[in-house]
């Protein structure tokens, strides 16, 4: 990335949104409405939710501003594409929909493929449903919360989790990442001033990647409902190292670099029922069986 020269009165902020060619960036109290310069043009840089950037002010009163710098990156989601991210929260409803455990997996992989950090959170907990998945989960090694956008069980320790981070929400549509939204960022609203009239916020459907401040130091990204996901860039031999359970016993298994799908004496298959979970082995083998049957054309 290219970072360019900028003024001693420059302001600093983050961006918190980008549509049509604009960028809005919160900065203190307030959020400026913001163009890229066309340098970042020239040298093909497109800015991101979450970058970091100083902007010049055209008309503080209107709020209007240019963008003349993006800050150096510390990673970057290519899905969806937002930078400056310390965690994603996968977030799924216990019931209402009902949690889809292969997309889950889907889901779980492709984050954890571009090395960022992801925890679950298990929505409207206030229904009356089987927990034993969140229980599957857990005995994984995946780090879950508990919450109710109903009820508000929970959210103090999300809160917590949220804390000096920049946090993705993701899952599927209508497992509740809005609701959560809207309850997590209440309180800064009233400390922003203008910050939901300036970007419109209130829509209950998420059409693009917006983050939205919880305080000073800590924002969470909402996403748009995934419909999709791509894992088509790993191999199948790598599969198996997205699968934290398989950690303690695939050392034992008789051949070495076993896939844990045909091979006899496998340590893996013979914990299948016990440490490991029916289900997530037989969502591993789907997901083997599918990048195998996708190389072959």
């Amino acid at each position: 990335m290219m970072y360019y020269s900028f003024r001693d009165d420059d302001m600093q902020g983050k961006i918190i949104k980008g549509i049509a060619g604009f960028y809005y960036v919160h900065a203190g109290s307030k959020v400026y409405e913001c163009k890229a310069k066309g340098v970042f043009r020239n040298h093909g840089v497109k800015p991101l939710v979450g970058d970091d950037v100083d902007f010049e002010v055209v008309d503080d009163g209107k709020s209007i501003g240019n963008l003349t710098r993006i800050c150096p990156r510390k990673s970057k989601l290519i899905r969806p594409a937002v930078a400056n991210v310390d965690a994603v929260l996968l977030v799924s409803s216990i019931a209402m929909p009902q949690p889809v455990s292969l997309m889950l997996d889907k889901c779980l992989i492709s984050f954890m493929m571009q090395n960022v950090p992801v925890a679950i959170l298990w929505n409207k907990t206030d229904l009356e449903a089987d927990e034993s998945i969140i229980e599957i989960y857990e005995k994984a090694g995946f780090e879950t919360l508990r919450v109710s956008a109903i009820s508000k069980a929970g959210m103090p320790k999300l809160y917590e989790f949220l804390q000096g981070k920049t946090t993705v929400l993701a899952g599927a549509s209508g497992v509740g990442k809005s609701s959560l939204t809207n309850l997590l960022c209440r309180r800064a609203e009233m400390e922003t001033g203008n910050l939901s009239k300036k970007i419109e916020r209130g829509r209950h459907t998420t059409r693009h990647s917006e983050l939205f401040a919880v305080n000073r130091q800590s924002y969470i990204c909402d996403t748009p409902g995934f419909t999709f996901v791509c894992i088509d860039a790993l191999k199948k031999e790598e599969l198996k190292h997205f699968y934290p359970e398989f950690y303690d016993c695939e050392g034992e298994c008789r051949f070495h670099g076993c896939m844990h799908v045909r091979e006899p004496d496998c340590a893996v298959k013979k914990q299948v029922g016990s440490t490991i979970a029916k289900i997530r082995y037989e969502n591993y083998v789907k997901l083997y069986q599918e990048i195998e049957n996708a190389r072959r054309y």
